[in-house]
């Protein structure tokens, strides 16, 4: 018995590490190449020292790694989360920053516990559309300030470099598979630029690399009241973004690759991996989509390549730190306009005019969202609000009421079918006809189900209209769920209940 489960996690670990080596040593390269320049990027966005991003980067790729629950889905330091550090960092200055991301890994890792990944149902494959789309557009704009001239080093030159970028990147896969494209493009624009002595930005250009490893040090702050007002909001809203970002990455992964995640373990190894960041001087950080898809487009499939993205990113800072910092800026824009051409779901333009308008409406909205609040949290949750909205609005719909007078022409049979909630409670009450004369009512629910306390309160009033008129009211076929509510709820069934206003 003990051997086989040995034998059964021997193959598990072989499946998910090392089963596609050569490429995810390859992938994982060029999205440590790709990190470097974000990470800075990123720094500057939060108001912090690079080597914040560039260790936050690494810890984060390599933890997740072994604790995340989506193999190949690359986590770092990310626009998303920045942006929403920097009024913190200018107030209270970078251990209030270390101390929130902590916070932050603590809060991930219990919603993790707690089964937060379910939420992921919930949200629909309109706004997972619109969400890729606004990442495509905002990946595509960052670009731009890599190739406007009026920046220092930026010349047509640029132009050219990031063109020819494009070409390896796009023609070599019609050639060979053997190397990623994109780490030739940066190995030969690199190569090129320095022969050829040509004056464009490069990653050295951005800032400083590390030239130590990161150390253990617990945030310099006071463990009280006043601190967890001050980071606990800050904390909240990186808990939503990271979590929200990392779900909707793994989701987009699960269908490049065809294989499926734990969204619950991938919030435990998220937050794991933001605890060890803020004790290690790092920023809070979570899944990349851009890097996501740069690694799996390149061939990576296991955690092997989440690990060396992490682990190759040190390594190029402490030991070939010098060369790194010659990478041409033209080199890894191109790759990021793959990247966002990737992202881009091309296929929502012909959706449009063949989609329900509900459905586009809300991928339109998630990106309008998106782009306007440069808030992912926001623009999905926008989206998931008025796909609720529709969908409420549509099952309401379905509701249809049937009737039958009885041969004695004194008693009617009403027969519900549908889901009553209080998005169909008005145009239910509004089937019944509360002047016909009779003696008796007879409310079937046996085809319908009554979910909340509105659905109940029309239940309640149709009851009460018809007994105010002179008929007696038999309300039958509930399931037990219906029951039980109604038992919970309804007033109509109870001793004495009049109906006046105030029950409900």
């Amino acid at each position: 018995m003990g051997r086989k489960i040995v034998a059964v996690n021997s193959k598990s670990i072989k499946e998910e590490w090392f089963s596609n080596v050569q490429t995810d040593i390859l992938s994982g390269l060029v999205v440590a190449l790709a990190l470097i320049p974000e990470a800075i990027a990123f720094s500057v966005l939060a108001g912090v020292d690079p080597k914040v991003g560039l260790y936050a980067s690494f810890i984060i790729a390599v933890t997740v790694a072994f604790f995340g629950g989506r193999p190949a889905m690359i986590s770092a330091a990310t626009g998303a989360m920045a942006l929403l550090m920097k009024h913190l960092v200018d107030e209270y200055g970078v251990e209030y920053l270390f101390a929130t991301t902590i916070l932050t890994g603590i809060i991930q890792f219990a919603l993790g516990y707690f089964n937060v990944g379910g939420l992921m149902r919930f949200v629909s494959k309109a706004v997972m559309t619109g969400f890729v789309n606004a990442l495509g557009i905002i990946y595509m704009v960052a670009q731009f300030p890599e190739l406007d001239t009026s920046v220092d080093k930026v010349t047509w030159i640029s132009w050219v470099l990031t063109a020819g970028g494009l070409v390896i990147i796009y023609l070599l896969p019609r050639v060979t598979k053997a190397v990623p494209s994109p780490l030739i493009c940066i190995i030969v624009l690199t190569i090129v630029t320095q022969i050829l002595g040509l004056e464009v930005r490069t990653v050295g250009d951005l800032g400083q690399l590390p030239t130590a490893l990161p150390t253990f040090a617990l945030p310099q702050v006071a463990l009280n009241f006043d601190l967890m007002k001050i980071i606990l909001p800050i904390s909240l809203s990186l808990v939503a973004v990271g979590l929200l970002e990392s779900f909707m990455t793994a989701q987009i992964l699960d269908e490049l690759t065809d294989t499926p995640s734990d969204k619950n373990r991938e919030a435990r190894g998220q937050g794991i991996a933001n605890i060890v960041t803020g004790c290690f001087g790092g920023m809070a950080g979570c899944a990349m989509i851009g890097q996501s898809v740069i690694n799996v487009k390149s061939g990576g499939r296991t955690r092997l390549s989440t690990f060396l993205a992490g682990f190759v990113l040190l390594i190029l800072c402490l030991v070939l730190g010098k060369w790194v910092a010659l990478i041409p800026m033209p080199a890894l824009v191109a790759v990021m306009i793959m990247v966002s051409i990737g992202t881009f779901n091309w296929a929502s333009f012909k959706n449009l005019r063949t989609h329900p308008p509900t459905t586009n409406i809300v991928m339109l909205a998630t990106v309008g969202c998106v782009l306007y609040t440069h808030n992912l949290a926001i623009g999905v949750g926008v989206g998931v609000l008025i796909s609720s909205v529709f969908f409420a609005r549509k099952v309401a719909q379905l509701i249809s009421v049937k009737s039958e007078l009885n041969a004695a022409g004194d008693c009617r049979t009403y027969r519900i079918s549908g889901q009553l909630f209080f998005a169909s409670a008005d145009g239910f009450v509004e089937f019944f006809d509360f002047k016909e004369v009779l003696s008796k009512v007879v409310i079937d629910v046996s085809d319908s189900h009554f979910w909340d306390l509105t659905s109940v309160g029309a239940l309640d009033k149709v009851v009460f209209k018809f007994r105010r008129e002179g008929a007696e009211v038999e309300v039958l076929g509930m399931n037990e769920a219906s029951k039980t509510i109604i038992g919970k709820l309804g007033e109509h069934d109870k001793e004495g209940a009049t109906g006046e206003a105030g029950g409900h």
